[in-house]
């Protein structure tokens, strides 16, 4: 096995039993916000609802996500992530039942709203787990020297999992309604805790066991702000995300401006996904370590002129094309990303730098998310995407000419080192 086997990590059993899980709690997950998205705007007509369900889960992601990778690090990461796929699939009930008719019939449209936000809200706090948990066991899984390629399957599954969950939500709501989707999530989530129970338990491999919640905390934060490559990658994944993020908006698109009702509004979501998707499977063959920090602000940079084409589009094949290039720049963003991290974090730290990465970049979705919602109550969702992919390309340029050092980041010495610790 070497480092240039594109199905290193597949070699390992208990890593396709993880994937497996993976892509049913992505699918899930993923059909789930779909779904709520959906029901939110048929509700109220607002743009503005869909941001806050962002800033709903977002809050309560970003108060706990410190905490979560701390807690991660002291733990046993297979039944730590059992126990936060158990309380995901109370939330995926709770929201199977606020929209049976049996049980809300009579109930005014503000209250659904606001139990539909509380259930956000408590998703938040189990999402902060989610990413620290499933980072850290990857590690646990796989030897050191595939890391990267176990990081770039990883990601793929996940991209996997988010072509398809959307594409199914869209069409699932058209077939059988809200209400049903959702009972298909909840079961998709309760299969997923079943499968994760073949993967043994691991060793916990943080040495300083007990450790005061503050002084933690702080060790992971210092090791994030003193690592430059770390630090880069994070920030110019968060501000593009937070500015280049249109997906709040597909329902505004997909109802009011392209017209293409549910099964469109699947297609739109599903678009980025599927061209992530296919350039992860690329990258397994064709590795981008080299010159890995250009490569990142080109890809960024990218993304943010697809951005600005989708939103100045009116007609529905042209957006999605948009979107899918969207994705493929995305990916390209996302395994540098995946890569950096795996190679550059000690063991013992996974869980937090796994919480900061989930600060900086998972929660800047719903951060964006409001910030799309706002803006497009405020200009409308047009000009608020083409100001968002503007302020993308803005950021990447300023990037690009302050920091030259992280234009000249190349990881294959990184990958060589690991390949000798192994």
């Amino acid at each position: 096995m070497t480092k240039k086997d594109p199905y290193a990590s597949l070699r390992f059993k208990e890593f396709n039993t993880f994937l497996l899980v993976r892509f049913f709690l992505v699918f899930g997950w993923s059909m789930q916000f779909i779904v709520i998205e959906w029901e939110v705007y048929s509700l109220t007509k607002d743009p503005l609802s869909l941001g806050i369900i962002g800033l709903m889960e977002i809050i309560p992601a970003l108060t706990m996500a410190l905490f979560a990778g701390h807690i991660v690090d002291q733990r046993e990461k297979r039944n730590l992530l059992a126990v936060t796929i158990s309380f995901f699939s109370l939330i995926s009930l709770g929201l199977f039942l606020l929209t049976w008719p049996k049980i809300t019939d009579g109930w005014e449209t503000n209250t659904i709203l606001y139990c539909v936000y509380a259930l956000v809200f408590f998703g938040g706090f189990v999402r902060s787990f989610f990413g620290p948990t499933i980072f850290s066991l990857i590690a646990l899984i796989v030897p050191k020297k595939v890391y990267p390629n176990a990081a770039t399957w990883s990601s793929s599954t996940w991209q996997m999992a988010s072509v398809l969950g959307p594409a199914f939500a869209g069409f699932s709501i058209n077939w059988i309604g809200v209400h049903w989707s959702l009972c298909i999530i909840f079961g998709l989530v309760v299969l997923s805790f079943f499968i994760l129970l073949r993967i043994k338990k691991k060793p916990i491999l943080n040495p300083k066991i007990g450790e005061p919640v503050m002084q933690s905390l702080a060790e992971g934060l210092k090791f994030v702000f003193n690592t430059k490559a770390v630090l880069g990658a994070l920030t110019l994944d968060m501000i593009a995300v937070l500015f280049g993020g249109a997906v709040a908006l597909l329902p505004v698109f997909a109802q009011d401006i392209l017209k293409v009702g549910p099964e469109g509004f699947g297609v739109l979501r599903s678009a980025p996904a599927v061209g992530a998707f296919l350039t992860m499977l690329i990258t397994a063959y064709i590795p981008i370590s080299k010159n890995a920090g250009m490569k990142l602000l080109v890809a960024v940079f990218g993304f943010g002129v697809c951005i600005i084409v989708f939103g100045l589009s009116s007609v529905f094949w042209i957006s999605v094309v948009a979107l899918f290039f969207s994705g493929v720049t995305d990916g390209v963003s996302m395994v540098i990303r995946q890569t950096i991290l795996q190679l550059k974090t000690p063991d013992h730290m996974r869980g937090r730098v796994a919480s900061v990465n989930s600060m900086f970049v998972g929660s800047s979705n719903e951060l964006g998310a409001f910030e799309s919602g706002v803006t497009a109550k405020l200009m409308g969702a047009v000009t608020a995407v083409v100001f968002g992919g503007t302020m993308t390309l803005i950021t990447v340029t300023a990037t690009g000419f302050l920091s030259p050092s992280f234009r000249k980041l190349d990881l294959r010495k990184d990958m060589e080192e690991h390949e000798r610790e192994d």
